[in-house]
């Protein structure tokens, strides 16, 4: 800190701490309240992969399957779900979902997410009750430090490449197209990471490990979310802003591993740590 009561990202730039820490601590409340939302990934009670053959699943109504027609489920005499605000009852056709698509079925306080990862379709029910949404007491994390505030350049590919990689849910994969890579500074090393598309349009996903992962960090992988680049493709890599995803939280979660390349050889000690549904924080 310094005398003037900032202190100094790992760039040299002053700031606030104290404005610092509070727009971290808003934004990892809002972070957790979504993940805990009513419908959100602590409340999915089963993971089920549809087949050609009519199949009952715990938690949700009727017999789902899959063909070329896309997802079909045959409903019991009486029960009803609502798609799209419309309530619909016996046998109803989803049709083909895209991959990484999804539809939500309302039945009752329920939702049933029907959705295809890695090219399989799947129902996921939602249950606002179940136990581990309703134990969940918030992610730990470190204490949020300005000097794990990095800048960076992005590099765009001449053309965005295909990029295969593993799943937490074993042998499934997903292919992403990577628009690029971020090359950027930190514990006195030039590293980079290959990037995906973000959810906000320009924005930029980077999946990583690094040292502390398996450690302090959910093993599997880290995210971060990095603003859409700036001229010259400068970035900002916040990693006080480093998320587990909902893989970190439930088994019933599909989400991807990090590109083999993105593993970073030092120990970022900055973002969300292991969450307590998978076990003690060292």
């Amino acid at each position: 800190m310094t005398a003037h009561g900032t202190t100094s990202t790992s760039e040299g730039i002053d700031v606030d701490p104290e404005l610092f820490a509070a727009e971290w601590k808003a934004w990892h409340v809002g972070k957790d309240a979504g993940l805990a939302s009513e419908h959100g990934f602590l409340a999915i009670t089963g993971l089920h992969w549809l087949s050609a053959e009519p199949q009952a699943f715990p938690g949700a109504p009727g017999t789902w399957s899959t063909g070329p027609e896309g997802v079909v489920v045959e409903l019991d005499e009486g029960a009803e779900l609502v798609v799209g605000g419309s309530p619909v009852r016996g046998r109803y056709v989803f049709g083909v979902i895209p991959e990484r698509g999804g539809i939500d079925a309302v039945w009752g306080d329920t939702v049933i997410e029907v959705a295809k990862r890695g090219g399989n379709d799947v129902i996921r029910p939602r249950h606002p009750d179940h136990p581990l949404r309703a134990a969940f007491t918030g992610t730990p994390a470190y204490e949020p430090d300005p000097r794990w505030v990095v800048t960076g350049r992005y590099e765009a590919f001449d053309e965005p490449r295909p990029t295969t990689v593993g799943a937490t849910v074993e042998g499934l994969q997903h292919v992403y197209d990577a628009p690029g890579r971020v090359v950027f500074r930190l514990a006195g090393q030039e590293l980079s990471l290959t990037a995906f598309n973000g959810h906000a349009p320009g924005s930029l996903t980077l999946l990583f490990t690094d040292e502390t992962s398996g450690v302090t960090t959910y093993a599997a992988n880290r995210n971060l979310t990095v603003d859409s680049p700036g001229p010259g493709g400068a970035v900002v890599l916040d990693f006080n802003r480093a998320t587990n995803l909902p893989c970190a939280y439930t088994d019933f979660a599909t989400c991807p591993l990090p590109p083999a390349e993105n593993r970073l050889p030092v120990a970022v000690e900055a973002g969300e740590r292991i969450p307590h549904e998978r076990g003690p924080v060292v």
